[in-house]
């Protein structure tokens, strides 16, 4: 069964976020173009080195054939096909399953392939057919799904983390139990735990790569074979560092963490698989508690470096790693004012949204700014160098009102959302990936009531999978609402 790729979805580890309120926070953020501070645009044309081709670890993840990071190599064209007509129609609207009242269940997780979009409900996975929104399956589970990897493989399979049943308002049962999932039979493979002494491990975070299922926690990681669920290493109680979490896809990138808090040292280690054998790794310098991870390869890792951040995005600082040799290739300096990534590397180590990596370069999106328009806002994709960590002078402008964000590679070239003004429909659009133009792949009506179920679901909070004319977007909570019109999910599909 081929498979497209994976839009990077946002993980929803916490409460969901008020959609109004992200949208004034975004606009309250201004970045000056000129004297006074703000983004500079690198001056000159692209250098012109061989691009390498890979996937994304951005919109919140990554590629079903290795996910965050592809496998490098000659850049080559998508293999998006643009429609003939853009304009697109609503294909289906998924309901808001059931809460109780004034509770919200984690709703984390969704998949595309050619035939199914699977989304997480409330304890369960369901496929729907790709045009008709159709159940295809279910999957029933005890307990709701609390993380979910953003990647899947060649045959369709991916993994879960959910709870071994339903908490109440006021307890949580601790997400100890992980599964495979077979997206195509429509079918959970196995289930397993890990435990510290005789305690079942909670959970924080889980990937894919190659044929194995990793998982991380404060207790420390645990990795099982995809296919039969065998386990192929788990924490030891005589560690005196553990795996707080692993990136996926094309490689599979552990960050360990070792000594106290505040005197803290974190291991960025590119691992086989299989065996969890270290192949290389990168002492980051101590004192940083936290990082994610962008993208496995090209391998890029987020931190934010002495809280400089400072507004909540999680990173400071982009650091460029050699997956061979584990030497430090550049350190991009990205404050939280000038740009719009965020990812959340307290304890969900993949979860980061807006941002793409390939052709051996980072594709960030710039804070909003004035715009000349009549529409008064705006952004930009911006590039930079991951050998030389400088910016290579492409960029690609939203337009007036719209606000761009990358959601993921395709061969050389970037997918990405454009966030739509007050009166419009969002799109999803092209960048190739040498001459950064733009080419539009979908543009979504500008009907009121459809505006606002897509605009209920922007890239910073929410999952989007894009792949041949066809975007699904979808919330990571469900929660009890007066509201009769309110969707778990929606799907677009371009006309012509």
């Amino acid at each position: 069964m081929p498979l497209q790729p994976q839009a990077a979805a946002p993980a929803g580890g916490g409460r969901r976020i008020n959609p109004q309120l992200a949208i004034i926070i975004a606009a309250v953020v201004a970045i000056a173009l000129i004297v006074g501070g703000g983004v500079l645009y690198a001056s000159g044309k692209d250098d012109g080195k061989t691009d390498t081709a890979s996937s994304s670890g951005g919109t919140g993840g990554g590629d079903p054939k290795g996910g965050t990071g592809g496998t490098g190599g000659t850049s080559s064209k998508g293999s998006e096909k643009v429609p003939a007509n853009p304009a697109s129609e609503v294909l289906f609207q998924v309901p808001m399953p059931k809460v109780a009242k004034d509770d919200s269940v984690v709703v984390e997780g969704s998949w595309l392939t050619d035939e199914v979009y699977a989304k997480s409900g409330v304890a369960e996975i369901v496929g729907y057919d790709v045009d008709k929104g159709t159940k295809s399956w279910s999957i029933k589970l005890p307990g709701p799904v609390c993380h979910a990897s953003r990647h899947i493989t060649e045959d369709g399979k991916t993994a879960v983390v959910f709870q071994p049943r339903m908490p109440d308002k006021n307890s949580s049962e601790g997400c100890s139990q992980i599964a495979a999932i077979d997206l195509a039979a429509g079918k959970k493979l196995w289930q397993k735990t890990a435990t510290s002494g005789d305690q079942p491990i909670s959970f924080d975070n889980v990937t894919v790569s190659a044929n194995t299922v990793a998982v991380g926690s404060t207790s420390g990681g645990a990795a099982f074979d995809l296919t039969t669920g065998k386990a192929l290493w788990s924490p030891k109680p005589t560690d005196s560092c553990y795996d707080a979490g692993y990136g996926g896809g094309a490689k599979l990138v552990a960050v360990r963490k070792c000594g106290q808090y505040g005197a803290r040292q974190l291991h960025i280690q590119t691992i086989d698989p299989k065996s969890g054998k270290v192949l290389s790794e990168y002492k980051m310098t101590q004192g940083i508690e936290y990082a994610s991870v962008v993208s496995t390869d090209p391998l890029v890792v987020a931190a934010d470096v002495g809280d400089a951040a400072g507004d909540g995005s999680g990173i400071s600082d982009f650091f460029s790693i050699d997956n061979k040799t584990g030497q430090l290739r550049t350190r991009i300096s990205a404050p939280g004012d000038d740009y719009a990534a965020k990812c959340d590397g307290i304890s969900r180590i993949e979860d980061c949204s807006g941002i793409a990596a390939g052709n051996d370069r980072l594709y960030v999106p710039t804070e909003e700014h004035d715009s000349t328009g009549k529409y008064g806002s705006t952004n930009e994709i911006v590039v930079f160098d991951l050998a030389t960590g400088k910016q290579t002078g492409q960029r690609g402008d939203a337009g007036d009102g719209y606000t761009i964000t990358p959601l993921r590679m395709d061969g050389g070239n970037v997918i990405a959302y454009k966030s739509p003004p007050y009166d419009k429909g969002g799109q999803v659009v092209s960048l190739d990936g040498g001459t950064f133009k733009e080419t539009k792949l979908l543009e979504n009506p500008s009907d009121e009531t459809i505006r606002g179920v897509e605009t209920s679901m922007l890239p910073s909070y929410a999952e989007l999978l894009y792949s041949q004319g066809r975007l699904f977007m979808s919330e990571t909570f469900a929660s009890s609402s007066s509201y009769s019109d309110e969707y778990l999910a929606i799907a677009f599909g371009a006309t012509g």
